[in-house]
């Protein structure tokens, strides 16, 4: 659905093959699949079960009404996720791994999908720990998997939304027009937005920025030491964790 309304109203030019950025995108996608099945295969409705099971996490030791404890473990599970994203940028260590999202030239509902395979691992462990912490249900689990999923492609679609439309959207969930500018090769901006479903957390975090400096159409994509598009291939995508130095820590603010 989001890859045929960025066909009928898109809302930047791309700049670079679609064809070949989509072989690549997809292509990670699978390798994450497979290591995620073949190293995890337990994943974290498996570990809510478990947890449910023998009482663990604090929703598992309070008194509330089902609805309830399905809604604080999908808002909790939210707010780990976007706690990591910051992490990812924070931490060098960590930045090697998620860069490779951000290397994409353009803005597209593959983008979404383009994580690195040991970020992926990585994610899902902090996913499972939190759900030993919070006690999150399996069915508050299930629920908050599918609205990740759904929402990331949401909000790295390249669609055009109407302004009235998007300014009451993003009061309730990040859109594309919001998370875009997380993508932006300027440093201080693509340091904010990191909530992917929830857009609640960075203004109150002070995260938040509501509109790329130099407007959508004329923001560029991407992080500005990788820009050649020969190099942003499905292999090298997987060895780039290996390669450079990481850097565009968190604090920095100046342009890249």
């Amino acid at each position: 659905m989001m890859a045929m309304w960025e066909l009928l109203a898109p809302r930047r030019p791309l700049i670079t093959s679609k064809a070949s950025r989509w072989i690549s995108n997809l292509g990670i996608v699978l390798m994450d699949t497979l290591a995620v099945r073949l190293i995890l295969p337990v994943q974290a409705v498996g570990m809510a079960l478990f947890v449910e099971a023998h009482g663990w996490g604090i929703l598992n030791n309070v008194i509330l009404p089902p609805w309830m404890k399905i809604l604080l473990g999908i808002l909790g599970l939210d707010l780990v996720i976007y706690l990591q994203h910051a992490m990812f940028h924070a931490l060098p260590v960590f930045w090697r791994l998620h860069r490779m999202h951000h290397t994409d030239l353009d803005f597209d509902v593959t983008t979404g999908v383009r994580f690195h395979p040991l970020e992926i691992l990585l994610s899902m462990g902090i996913k499972m720990a939190a759900v030993i912490v919070l006690g999150a249900s399996a069915i508050a689990v299930i629920l908050f998997e599918v609205l990740l999923n759904v929402t990331s492609m949401f909000n790295h679609a390249n669609v055009r939304l109407p302004k009235e439309i998007d300014r009451v959207l993003r009061l309730f969930v990040v859109t594309p027009e919001m998370h875009r500018v997380h993508h932006s090769v300027v440093i201080k901006e693509h340091n904010s937005n990191f909530g992917f479903n929830f857009p609640w957390w960075d203004r109150l975090m002070g995260t938040y920025q509501a509109q790329p400096t130099r407007g959508h159409e004329g923001m560029t994509i991407g992080l500005s030491q990788y820009r050649d598009p020969r190099r942003l291939t499905f292999p090298w995508l997987l060895i780039l964790p290996f390669f450079e130095p990481p850097n565009y820590p968190l604090g920095q603010r100046k342009e890249g």
